[in-house]
């Protein structure tokens, strides 16, 4: 799933701990997210309630540094 522009901001909903919530972000970390949760062979929701449940901070938040990570340690030094 490609959004059409990586910078637009996109709201969608998700079912954490049986409860749906809503999550903003940008298309680029949603398309990021995407691709690790299609790596790791999980749904996308999956992966969201993963990192739910070790996150500090509010949601989407989480959602970017999580990515930032993912990336920086795909990334060669």
């Amino acid at each position: 799933m490609t959004e059409k522009t990586t910078n637009t901001i996109i709201k969608r909903s998700v079912l954490l701990a049986g409860h749906r919530t809503s999550v903003t972000l940008e298309g680029a970390f949603w398309d990021e997210l995407s691709l690790i949760a299609k790596r790791r062979d999980v749904s996308l929701n999956r992966l969201i309630t993963q990192i739910d449940a070790s996150r500090t901070g509010n949601l989407a938040s989480a959602l970017r540094l999580f990515v930032l990570e993912e990336v920086k340690k795909a990334t060669p030094s």
